[in-house]
């Protein structure tokens, strides 16, 4: 074996940190709004139209604003503060619209009822079939308070309705009734019964072809011109009515695209099982269907939910229209941005927390859709 002369010697380098362009806050930040000179632009564009806006409008909603119903200093401060005091001197006006003042705390347990519910609702450990009773239950504990003539509870016509509770109502009823008939008329339009897909593809063609508007003036006013003589039937109900038939046919499609979505072997290999047709769907077909379409069922709720501020074509006043009608006070007229303020954060609220369930939903009933 030969000497060669030398001996080699192997020592390791220490680990060394990565150079500091490449990680950190800072990294972050000139990778995410730095990157390039176009993006550089688009980011001190966009800083410099909010170091221009933020000003005024933190201003007009919270320096300069008057947050006491002191209609003298609202007056004063009009143009350079909001008035937040409209919000507390029609603030009831607003939730509960011509309800008697008396006797509002009735929609307010109601209307808490309801709210509990649905959030109860939305808990995957209450699916059950006792939450169909549960949802019976308090639908009839709504109408009742809110209706009374019962137990010195005074009686109080469904045309005095308004505010938050009557959105609630119009909201949740449609969509509880609609859902379940939207899964029949999806069926129903992939069926091999020429008769039933003709009655199915016709109903949701026409209530699509028409504007929720039209619906509601036709169920208003047209609808009792066919009934029988002496025959009254409630406008609310009729809104009712039309509002859930309008949503089962938006939620019918969407659903049938969930249908379709799915591989026609499986429903192949359920018949060489021997379920019937019906099971097939229970237990196969609807589970993953309706996750597939998760997004957009709770995207035409939102829609609904929003829908029902057109009722007051019909004379109901929901939110938007009790906020219309508790600003008709000349004293108060002029203060009208910031009562539609009030309305639209209700609004934004329920939606916010809508799209944050749908996105829950998503994940925990894992539909394959990538987080982000």
């Amino acid at each position: 074996m030969q000497n060669t002369g030398y001996q080699q010697h192997f020592e390791p380098i220490a680990a060394r940190r990565p150079p500091t362009n490449e990680t950190g806050a800072m990294a972050w930040v000139q990778r995410s709004f730095f990157d390039g000179p176009s993006n550089t632009f688009l980011t001190v564009l966009f800083l410099a139209l909010l170091a221009w806006a933020i000003p005024p409008i933190f201003n007009w909603t919270v320096w300069y604003a008057v947050a006491d119903a002191d209609n003298a200093a609202c007056r004063a401060a009009h143009g350079l503060g909001a008035c937040w005091g409209v919000v507390a001197e029609k603030g009831r006006l607003i939730l509960f619209g011509r309800y008697p003042f008396e006797e509002q705390w009735r929609p307010l347990v109601a209307s808490s009822a309801l709210v509990a519910l649905l959030i109860v609702s939305c808990l995957r450990a209450f699916w059950r079939p006792a939450l169909v009773v549960a949802w019976v239950a308090v639908y009839a504990f709504f109408f009742a308070l809110m209706y009374g003539g019962f137990a010195g509870l005074t009686l109080i016509e469904t045309a005095r309705w308004g505010g938050l509770p009557l959105t609630l109502l119009l909201a949740s009823v449609s969509l509880v009734v609609a859902f379940p008939l939207a899964i029949l008329l999806a069926l129903g339009r992939q069926s091999d019964l020429p008769a039933i897909r003709t009655l199915c593809v016709v109903f949701v063609e026409f209530v699509r072809g028409v504007p929720l508007i039209s619906v509601l003036f036709m169920a208003s006013f047209i609808l009792p011109l066919f009934m029988p003589q002496g025959t009254k039937i409630d406008v609310l109900l009729r809104v009712l009515i039309g509002m859930t038939l309008f949503t089962a046919a938006y939620l019918a499609e969407v659903i049938r695209g969930g249908l379709q979505a799915l591989p026609k072997g499986q429903v192949e290999a359920a018949h060489s099982l021997g379920l019937s047709y019906w099971q097939i769907q229970r237990m196969i077909v609807l589970p993953q269907a309706l996750r597939l379409v998760v997004p957009a069922i709770v995207n035409t709720f939102i829609g609904a939910f929003k829908d029902t501020s057109l009722v007051t074509i019909v004379s109901l006043y929901d939110l938007t229209g009790a906020v219309q009608l508790a600003l008709g006070d000349a004293d108060w007229r002029m203060f009208f941005i910031e009562g539609q303020m009030f309305v639209a954060a209700i609004y934004f609220v329920a939606c916010f927390a809508m799209s944050r369930y749908s996105q829950w939903l998503e994940s925990h009933l894992n539909t394959g859709t990538r987080r982000q």
